[in-house]
């Protein structure tokens, strides 16, 4: 039996409640008949309660765009992953490659919110991904497996099967470029293979990685034909219900 689909929508600094509302409406209406693939959407801290509200009873899950990896203390602006669930999340993205090169998150620190994560019953999905120099120096897969060896460190096999991994070339989102069909299939391969030989077979076999970095209705059907694909983790395109849905439907095709 093959991985189900997984599409996420990164909705970003965008979208405060009322509008996140109205969107969160707009895929509950359009998505009504969802069966064939995972859904999950993370808008502002500030507008997650409005979405989960809304997609209560829906098959479309709400993520946290980040979380402190304390529980709780005198972390002025942070937000715990159990307040997060409390909120309605299900999922939380750590280690998106605007938080690594924007904010300066280690992997270690990384890693630290994966483990927060579990702590606070919520499902993980950990973002790794090269920059254009990296590409070009022709050190994609050690870049990889550096933030893979980190970011799962410490994880038994359990928890990494249920870790969803987002691969996003940094050099591709938010520019307008994607990775080509091939180019993302050689990454995915490489991570998959990474996990087949540290972890029993079936990890590898479970873990779902997505692909994420100018994903849009047009180019979705041929990177999600892939065969390590299993889904995308979306940004400017997850921001209007039409675009976000024409995604989904390829996922589900």
């Amino acid at each position: 039996m093959g991985r189900r689909p997984f599409i996420a929508g990164n909705w970003k600094m965008h979208k405060g409640p009322a509008e996140a509302d109205a969107l969160a409406r707009a895929l509950k209406t359009a998505l009504s008949d969802l069966t064939a693939v995972d859904v999950a959407v993370a808008p502002p801290f500030i507008s997650i309660p409005a979405v989960a509200q809304r997609l209560q009873h829906t098959g479309i899950h709400v993520a946290a765009q980040n979380l402190h990896e304390e529980l709780s203390g005198a972390f002025t602006g942070e937000v715990p992953g159990e307040m997060l669930r409390q909120a309605g999340c299900t999922y939380a993205l750590c280690g998106h490659s605007e938080r690594r090169h924007i904010f300066g998150e280690s992997d270690e620190r990384i890693n630290r919110k994966v483990h927060a994560a579990f702590r606070s019953g919520l499902l993980p999905i950990l973002c790794i991904g090269e920059t254009l120099a990296q590409r070009e120096a022709e050190r994609v897969e050690d870049v990889l497996a550096q933030q893979l060896e980190t970011g799962l460190a410490g994880l038994e096999a359990d928890q990494v099967a249920t870790t969803t991994l987002a691969y996003e070339p940094v050099w591709a989102i938010g520019t307008g470029r994607t990775a080509s069909p091939q180019q993302a299939q050689d990454a995915h391969a490489f991570v998959r293979s990474w996990l087949n030989e540290r972890f029993p077979a079936y990890v590898g076999k479970q873990v779902r990685i997505q692909y994420g970095g100018s994903v849009n209705p047009s180019n979705a059907a041929e990177l999600l034909s892939q065969p390590d694909i299993d889904g995308a983790l979306v940004g400017g395109a997850a921001l209007k219900a039409e675009s976000f849905v024409g995604i989904i439907q390829a996922a589900s095709a």
